[in-house]
Protein backbone atom coordinates (compact mmCIF):
# COMPACT_ATOMS: atom_id res chain seq x y z
CA UNK A 1 0.00 0.00 0.00
CA UNK A 2 1.04 3.60 -1.07
CA UNK A 3 1.04 6.48 1.51
CA UNK A 4 -1.80 8.99 1.61
CA UNK A 5 1.07 11.29 0.74
CA UNK A 6 1.49 10.10 -2.04
CA UNK A 7 -1.97 10.39 -3.91
CA UNK A 8 -2.06 13.71 -2.66
CA UNK A 9 -1.96 16.32 -5.62
CA UNK A 10 0.64 19.33 -5.56
CA UNK A 11 -2.18 22.01 -6.89
CA UNK A 12 -5.52 21.99 -6.30
CA UNK A 13 -8.25 20.60 -8.57
CA UNK A 14 -9.86 23.80 -9.53
CA UNK A 15 -11.64 23.06 -12.55
CA UNK A 16 -13.11 20.29 -10.02
CA UNK A 17 -14.07 22.59 -7.58
CA UNK A 18 -15.30 25.33 -9.77
CA UNK A 19 -17.93 22.42 -11.76
CA UNK A 20 -18.47 21.36 -7.86
CA UNK A 21 -18.99 25.38 -7.19
CA UNK A 22 -21.67 25.31 -10.08
CA UNK A 23 -23.76 22.67 -8.34
CA UNK A 24 -24.37 24.48 -5.48
CA UNK A 25 -25.27 27.58 -7.08
CA UNK A 26 -27.54 25.21 -9.04
CA UNK A 27 -28.59 23.44 -6.37
CA UNK A 28 -29.83 26.81 -4.79
CA UNK A 29 -31.79 27.97 -7.16
CA UNK A 30 -35.15 25.53 -8.25
CA UNK A 31 -35.11 27.69 -11.93
CA UNK A 32 -32.43 26.70 -12.62
CA UNK A 33 -32.71 23.15 -12.06
CA UNK A 34 -35.74 22.72 -13.89
CA UNK A 35 -33.76 24.15 -16.98
CA UNK A 36 -30.60 22.68 -16.56
CA UNK A 37 -31.83 18.29 -15.98
CA UNK A 38 -31.59 16.02 -18.17
CA UNK A 39 -35.15 15.70 -19.44
CA UNK A 40 -35.76 13.92 -22.24
CA UNK A 41 -38.77 15.64 -23.69
CA UNK A 42 -37.11 18.76 -23.75
CA UNK A 43 -33.93 17.25 -25.12
CA UNK A 44 -36.22 15.96 -28.01
CA UNK A 45 -37.25 20.05 -28.41
CA UNK A 46 -33.24 20.87 -29.09
CA UNK A 47 -32.17 21.51 -25.66
CA UNK A 48 -29.39 20.22 -26.30
CA UNK A 49 -27.59 21.51 -23.43
CA UNK A 50 -29.40 18.81 -20.73
CA UNK A 51 -27.46 16.00 -22.18
CA UNK A 52 -23.77 17.70 -20.05
CA UNK A 53 -25.90 20.14 -17.83
CA UNK A 54 -27.72 17.20 -16.25
CA UNK A 55 -24.86 15.63 -14.62
CA UNK A 56 -24.52 18.82 -11.99
CA UNK A 57 -28.20 19.10 -10.90
CA UNK A 58 -29.84 16.73 -8.32
CA UNK A 59 -32.38 15.96 -6.39
CA UNK A 60 -32.27 17.22 -2.92
CA UNK A 61 -29.23 17.80 -0.19
CA UNK A 62 -28.39 14.65 0.94
CA UNK A 63 -27.97 13.89 -2.91
CA UNK A 64 -25.60 17.10 -3.90
CA UNK A 65 -23.43 16.94 -0.65
CA UNK A 66 -22.90 12.89 -1.36
CA UNK A 67 -22.31 13.34 -5.04
CA UNK A 68 -20.16 16.89 -4.88
CA UNK A 69 -18.15 16.00 -2.21
CA UNK A 70 -16.75 12.46 -3.75
CA UNK A 71 -16.33 14.77 -6.63
CA UNK A 72 -14.00 16.73 -5.13
CA UNK A 73 -12.37 14.55 -3.91
CA UNK A 74 -12.13 11.85 -6.67
CA UNK A 75 -10.60 15.61 -7.99
CA UNK A 76 -7.90 15.68 -6.07
CA UNK A 77 -6.95 12.64 -6.22
CA UNK A 78 -7.01 12.38 -10.13
CA UNK A 79 -5.02 15.61 -10.13
CA UNK A 80 -2.02 14.12 -8.44
CA UNK A 81 -1.90 11.16 -10.66
CA UNK A 82 -4.20 11.36 -13.79
CA UNK A 83 -4.75 14.89 -14.17
CA UNK A 84 -5.67 14.88 -18.05
CA UNK A 85 -8.01 11.65 -17.65
CA UNK A 86 -9.96 13.90 -15.10
CA UNK A 87 -10.03 16.99 -17.23
CA UNK A 88 -11.28 15.10 -19.92
CA UNK A 89 -13.48 12.97 -18.11
CA UNK A 90 -15.39 15.87 -17.07
CA UNK A 91 -16.13 17.22 -21.04
CA UNK A 92 -16.85 13.57 -22.44
CA UNK A 93 -17.95 11.22 -19.66
CA UNK A 94 -21.12 13.31 -19.17
CA UNK A 95 -21.88 13.10 -22.67
CA UNK A 96 -21.18 9.37 -23.33
CA UNK A 97 -23.55 8.73 -20.11
CA UNK A 98 -26.56 10.93 -21.51
CA UNK A 99 -26.07 9.12 -24.99
CA UNK A 100 -26.06 5.84 -23.52
CA UNK A 101 -29.06 6.55 -21.31
CA UNK A 102 -30.98 8.67 -24.53
CA UNK A 103 -30.45 5.52 -26.43
CA UNK A 104 -30.65 2.36 -24.01
CA UNK A 105 -33.06 3.29 -21.49
CA UNK A 106 -35.79 5.26 -23.20
CA UNK A 107 -37.97 5.07 -20.20
CA UNK A 108 -35.41 7.14 -18.11
CA UNK A 109 -37.46 10.89 -18.48
CA UNK A 110 -35.33 12.29 -16.23
CA UNK A 111 -31.88 12.11 -14.81
CA UNK A 112 -29.58 14.17 -12.77
CA UNK A 113 -26.90 14.06 -10.72
CA UNK A 114 -22.99 13.50 -10.28
CA UNK A 115 -22.92 9.67 -9.28
CA UNK A 116 -22.34 7.87 -12.23
CA UNK A 117 -19.12 10.23 -13.48
CA UNK A 118 -18.01 9.93 -9.65
CA UNK A 119 -18.53 5.84 -10.16
CA UNK A 120 -16.27 6.24 -14.09
CA UNK A 121 -13.85 8.43 -12.11
CA UNK A 122 -13.33 6.09 -9.14
CA UNK A 123 -13.46 3.04 -11.41
CA UNK A 124 -10.47 4.18 -14.35
CA UNK A 125 -8.22 5.38 -10.56
CA UNK A 126 -8.79 2.06 -9.06
CA UNK A 127 -7.52 -0.36 -12.05
CA UNK A 128 -4.60 2.22 -13.02
CA UNK A 129 -4.07 1.71 -9.10
CA UNK A 130 -4.12 -2.17 -9.17
CA UNK A 131 -2.40 -2.45 -12.96
CA UNK A 132 0.74 -0.66 -10.75
CA UNK A 133 0.42 -3.21 -8.29
CA UNK A 134 -1.00 -6.52 -8.73
CA UNK A 135 -0.86 -7.68 -5.67
CA UNK A 136 -2.58 -4.79 -3.46
CA UNK A 137 -6.19 -5.81 -2.42
CA UNK A 138 -7.62 -2.84 -1.70
CA UNK A 139 -8.08 -1.98 -5.11
CA UNK A 140 -9.51 -4.70 -6.05
CA UNK A 141 -11.84 -4.54 -3.12
CA UNK A 142 -13.02 -1.18 -4.60
CA UNK A 143 -13.74 -2.71 -7.70
CA UNK A 144 -15.55 -5.95 -6.52
CA UNK A 145 -17.64 -3.17 -4.13
CA UNK A 146 -18.54 -1.31 -7.32
CA UNK A 147 -19.50 -4.12 -9.47
CA UNK A 148 -21.22 -5.52 -6.25
CA UNK A 149 -23.53 -2.17 -6.22
CA UNK A 150 -24.59 -2.12 -9.71
CA UNK A 151 -25.71 -5.91 -9.24
CA UNK A 152 -28.05 -4.61 -6.43
CA UNK A 153 -29.54 -2.09 -8.14
CA UNK A 154 -30.27 -4.01 -11.28
CA UNK A 155 -31.63 -6.70 -9.03
CA UNK A 156 -33.68 -4.11 -7.35
CA UNK A 157 -34.98 -2.40 -10.46
CA UNK A 158 -32.91 0.77 -9.76
CA UNK A 159 -35.34 1.35 -6.42
CA UNK A 160 -33.71 0.15 -4.15
CA UNK A 161 -29.90 0.22 -4.79
CA UNK A 162 -28.92 4.00 -3.89
CA UNK A 163 -29.05 4.28 -0.25
CA UNK A 164 -29.81 8.40 -0.39
CA UNK A 165 -33.64 9.86 -0.70
CA UNK A 166 -34.00 11.87 -3.40
CA UNK A 167 -36.74 14.94 -2.95
CA UNK A 168 -38.92 13.54 -5.85
CA UNK A 169 -40.52 10.05 -5.21
CA UNK A 170 -40.48 9.71 -9.18
CA UNK A 171 -36.82 9.34 -9.52
CA UNK A 172 -34.67 6.14 -9.40
CA UNK A 173 -31.48 5.25 -9.19
CA UNK A 174 -30.16 5.39 -13.09
CA UNK A 175 -28.37 1.83 -13.11
CA UNK A 176 -28.15 2.52 -17.17
CA UNK A 177 -25.87 5.74 -16.18
CA UNK A 178 -23.91 3.59 -13.74
CA UNK A 179 -23.12 1.29 -16.59
CA UNK A 180 -22.57 3.82 -18.97
CA UNK A 181 -19.82 4.86 -16.71
CA UNK A 182 -18.38 2.15 -16.23
CA UNK A 183 -17.74 1.09 -19.96
CA UNK A 184 -16.47 4.54 -20.31
CA UNK A 185 -13.67 3.76 -17.61
CA UNK A 186 -12.68 0.75 -18.72
CA UNK A 187 -12.19 1.67 -22.61
CA UNK A 188 -10.18 4.83 -21.19
CA UNK A 189 -8.18 2.21 -19.04
CA UNK A 190 -7.38 0.19 -22.18
CA UNK A 191 -6.65 3.42 -24.21
CA UNK A 192 -3.91 4.35 -21.63
CA UNK A 193 -2.47 0.89 -21.42
CA UNK A 194 -1.89 0.88 -25.40
CA UNK A 195 -1.04 4.25 -25.33
CA UNK A 196 3.15 4.42 -25.69
CA UNK A 197 4.60 5.47 -22.25
CA UNK A 198 7.84 7.78 -22.54
CA UNK A 199 11.04 6.56 -21.72
CA UNK A 200 13.84 7.88 -19.63
CA UNK A 201 16.00 9.89 -21.97
CA UNK A 202 19.45 7.32 -22.55
CA UNK A 203 18.01 4.33 -20.22
CA UNK A 204 15.51 1.64 -20.07
CA UNK A 205 11.66 2.39 -19.42
CA UNK A 206 11.48 2.26 -15.48
CA UNK A 207 8.83 -0.27 -13.75
CA UNK A 208 5.50 1.29 -12.52
CA UNK A 209 5.84 2.78 -8.89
Amino acid sequence: MRSLRSYLPDRLPWLFLLLGLAALVIQFVPEWRAALIYDRAAMQQGQYWRIWTGHWVHFGWAHFVADAGLFVIMGGLLEARHAWFGRLALGLMPLFISAVIYWCDPSMARYGGLSAINLGLLLYFAAQGWQRQWSDWFWPAVLVIYVGEVIFEIIQGGRGGGMIRFDDPGIRVATSAHLASAAYAVLAWLASCLAPRPHPPGGNPTSPT
